[in-house]
Formats: structure tokens, C-alpha cells, sequence
């Protein structure tokens, strides 16, 4: 199966420079670094999975899906910001952000708890992709994340189809599980995210990881809405093997929220 939509797709005589938001901006020139570079993650995967060619070959589509995804990222902000250099803020990032892809056996510990990592990081990228849509009125870029988004849900599947697959035999339990997912939301915090917003940001003087990650989380937390985070955790929940809906599904996603807007607001709001 090949990829669900392509450039072409995108209906960019709708874009409408009017209706760009600053803040918004900084946040898709950072994501489109971290979308672009999913050919490392292929590698990697591709390692870890050595022997398993039906995951190697579905691992490639979704590193294609996610290579489209920083172009046309991308290409929205050189339309918002001409003077964006995608290219070169791209190199930048690469250089100075490096993955481990040395590797034979999962940073995780097994391929399951690989899988399950992989799960984490589709549910916040298919619901931080919704909540930009929610939050733009520019028609383009809510037709690209609106398209991302639905592409993010698809690869949580992938993922999860798989790690079922190899829990059969792996058998993770509950609490490890938990332990992976919470290890794993706690990374958004390293430098990746940090320091693509730097280098797609051209922030001023040298990178330091606290003022890039306050910058970040002061414009992309602000983002979400209570639906964004109940779709999430219903999608973690599942995840976890918890399949019954429930009050609590919603008591958590309110706290979610509320430590979300939180930290938002905590941060300091440097200009754009």
C-alpha cells in the first residue's frame, strides 16, 4: 500500500497569508525538521527488525508517509515565511541533533516495548496535528495537518497491530507498559524537539535546551483542547490493553488538560 495523498493534493491556491499565525508558524517550521527526518527512524527500525520483512517493508511506507509530511510542512512555511530556508535549517538540525543508529536491539529493551514506544509517539502527533487544525484559520495549513493527522492515527494502528503481534510472545505486562508510555511522554522534553525549534526558529545566540523547550511548550501546549486529549487517552488506553471506556478516561483527560494549560502558562512567552 502506497501513500494516501500526495503534494499535489493540497490545494495551495487556498493559502491565505492574512490568516497565519506567528505563533502557530514557529510551531510547524520546528515539527517540519522532526517530520522530515523519519528516514533515520526507518534505519533504526529496520534494525531492530532485522529478520521481519512484513514489519521492514510497512516501517518504509510510514517513513515515507512522515518524510511527506515535513515537505509539506515545509512548503506551507516558506509560504507563510519566504524567508524561511527550510533546507538549511533542516542541515542545521541534522548536524546538531545526532540519533544512536549503531544499534542491533531496541533502546526499549524488547520489540514489543519498541512497538508500544512507537504507539506513544503517533497518539501525540495525531492529536497535536488536530489541535493546530482546531487552532488555524488558514485554510492550507488546516487541510495539511487535517491530512497529517489522519496519517498519524493510521501509523498508531500499524504500530499496535504489530506490538500485539509480538506480546503474544514477549508478554509485557501492565505495569511495564505504563512504564514505557510514561518513559516515553517524558522524552518530548530532550533535545529533539528543543533543538529543531532552535534551528527552524534561528533563536538567537547559542542552543540551550531549557529556553528552547519553554519556547516550544509556550506555543504548542496552548494548542490543545479538552477533545485532543480525550481521543488520546482512549488511545493509550488501548494501548494498554484496557479496551471499557469510563468516568475515569474522562477524569484523566481533565487532568491532562489542566497540567498542559498549565505548564503553558508557567512558561515564560519569549517574542516570535
Amino acid at each position: 500500500m502506497g501513500m494516501t495523498w500526495t503534494l499535489e493534493d493540497v490545494q495551495w491556491d487556498r493559502f491565505d497569508p492574512s490568516k497565519v499565525d506567528p505563533a502557530l508558524l514557529s510551531v510547524v517550521r520546528a515539527a517540519s525538521m522532526v517530520e522530515y527526518r523519519s528516514a533515520d527512524y526507518v534505519a533504526y527500525l529496520c534494525k531492530i527488525f532485522a529478520d521481519d520483512e512484513a514489519f521492514k517493508d510497512a516501517a518504509q511506507i510510514w517513513g515515507d508517509e512522515e518524510t511527506q509530511h515535513g515537505r509539506a510542512l515545509g512548503k506551507w512555511a516558506q509560504l507563510a515565511d519566504p524567508s524561511f530556508d527550510f533546507e538549511s535549517s533542516f542541515a542545521d538540525f541534522r548536524a546538531n541533533y545526532r540519533l544512536d543508529l549503531d544499534v542491533e536491539k531496541s533502546i526499549r529493551g524488547t520489540r514489543s516495548a519498541e512497538l508500544l514506544s512507537r504507539c506513544m509517539v503517533e497518539i501525540g502527533t495525531s492529536s497535536f496535528y488536530s489541535s493546530i487544525s482546531d487552532a488555524s484559520d488558514e485554510p492550507v495549513l488546516r487541510q495539511i495537518c487535517d491530512l497529517i493527522a489522519r496519517d498519524e492515527f493510521g501509523h498508531y494502528g500499524l504500530f499496535r497491530r504489530h506490538m500485539e503481534r509480538y506480546m503474544v510472545q514477549e508478554r509485557l505486562g501492565f505495569w511495564t507498559r505504563v512504564r514505557i508510555m510514561i518513559g516515553r511522554t517524558l522524552e518530548t522534553t530532550d533535545d529533539e524537539l528543543a533543538y529543531a525549534y532552535h534551528a527552524a526558529n534561528r533563536l538567537p545566540g547559542p542552543y540551550h535546551r531549557q529556553s528552547a523547550t519553554d519556547a516550544y511548550a509556550a506555543r504548542a501546549l496552548s494548542l490543545y483542547r479538552p477533545v485532543h486529549i480525550k481521543k488520546g487517552v482512549v488511545m493509550v488506553f488501548k494501548a494498554l490493553g484496557l479496551r471499557r471506556e469510563g468516568w475515569w478516561q474522562d477524569a484523566i483527560a481533565a487532568v491532562i488538560f489542566r497540567l498542559m494549560q498549565w505548564r503553558s502558562r508557567r512558561v515564560p512567552h519569549t517574542p516570535v
